[in-house]
């Protein structure tokens, strides 16, 4: 009889455990470790530059009852003259070339000689960059002063701007555009980690969690190899027997971590979109829910004097106001209800997307929202 007790206990034990696992699987996903750091020795480099489009359609740059934007002139100028062409500025406009900032963003690892993508962004009053083409253009660093790249090419903005007598439709922006491998890279920023005996491991997203098990996972491989410093460093002593730092990058970025996802909503107003993660919690809340409409009417008329009558026709306005109210609607979610659940609740009451972002943020101040709230 003793021994059945032990067997049930022993099973009931072993379920316990592998509810508790499958918890924490939940709110884990396995992941490289190369998707969750970079070193910070090899962090990119932004690279920033002014240039000219040109060959547009009567959309670049144009000042309001003068010929263009003086910048816009200044640069077309500079630029002749390093062709040895001499303009009077008097002489020009700017309807086809706009003015633009370029903008790029130089990976430590690339050699000279490599392709990298540009994105060109209008500065002056251009109405599209659709169709036109960037001239020679220096990419400098602004920390160092460094010329690292040249870009040049067709600027494609994947959008349409239509405009006829006074009315205009467009679709996506068009004074934003990229060029793809429009750069080349001319000047490589020097790397050298061969020479390294400590790599500092920056987390993409800090976490001390994430930072604690990423350094597990390094020591098992390499003992005593790997410190957190906080949530967002990890710093690594590069063993005599690794090969050197490149070596033993190769060798940790397979390793497999267990990332701890963390419980976030994020809104963007703009578009209405709400993205929610799985694990996010609400503690129990009452959601009431109401609208009232107030509607407001003007209804002419005029009035006719009589027939043979020395009176005058006189035209006038009778406004009317109205206000309706919908019926309040509640709802009550029960202790650590999770995000289908809400969601569920939510589309029974049959709200907009604007509603349900008012409720997040509500319920966000009440307290009652176990995550981070995040509004773009």
């Amino acid at each position: 009889m003793h021994l059945f007790v032990r067997i049930i206990l022993a099973f009931c034990l072993i379920c316990l455990s592998a509810q508790s696992v499958w918890a924490q699987a939940a709110t884990s996903v396995d992941t490289r470790l190369k998707e969750v750091i970079h070193i910070e020795q090899a962090s990119p480099t932004q690279l920033t530059g002014y240039g000219l489009v040109v060959g547009l359609d009567r959309t670049g740059d144009r000042a309001r009852g003068q010929r263009g934007a003086p910048h816009t002139i200044t640069s077309i100028t500079n630029l002749l003259q390093r062709f040895g062409i001499s303009v009077d500025p008097t002489f020009l406009t700017a309807r086809n070339v706009a003015a633009v900032l370029v903008t790029a963003t130089i990976d430590p690892f690339t050699s000279t000689g490599s392709s990298i993508d540009v994105t060109v962004s209008a500065i002056g009053d251009a109405r599209s960059l659709s169709g036109g083409v960037l001239i020679q253009t220096p990419l400098i660093s602004p920390t160092s002063g460094t010329l690292h790249a040249m870009a040049q090419g067709p600027v494609s903005t994947g959008a349409v701007l239509a405009s006829s007598n006074g009315s205009s439709v467009q679709i996506n922006h068009t004074n934003t555009g990229r060029i793809p491998n429009g750069g080349v890279v001319s000047d490589a920023i020097p790397l050298d980690l061969s020479g390294l005996n400590t790599l500092r491991l920056v987390m993409k997203e800090p976490d001390f969690t994430n930072a604690a098990r990423v350094a597990d996972a390094i020591n098992n491989l390499y003992p005593d190899a790997a410190t957190p410093q906080h949530a967002g460093l990890i710093n690594v002593t590069v063993p005599a027997d690794a090969g050197g730092a490149p070596a033993l990058i190769a060798s940790l970025e397979e390793l497999t971590i267990a990332i701890d996802v963390p419980a976030r909503v994020v809104i963007n107003e703009r578009s209405g979109i709400i993205v929610a993660g799985g694990n996010v919690k609400v503690n129990e809340v009452l959601l009431t829910y109401g609208s009232i409409v107030i509607s407001t009417q003007t209804d002419p008329f005029v009035s006719q004097p009589n027939p043979f009558s020395n009176g005058q026709t006189v035209q006038g306005a009778a406004g009317s106001a109205s206000i309706e109210e919908d019926g309040t609607r509640s709802i009550v979610l029960g202790p650590s209800a999770d995000v289908n659940q809400l969601a569920a609740a939510l589309n029974d009451l049959g709200l907009t997307a604007r509603d349900v972002i008012g409720i997040f943020q509500a319920i966000d101040r009440a307290g009652a929202l176990q995550g981070d709230l995040i509004i773009l």
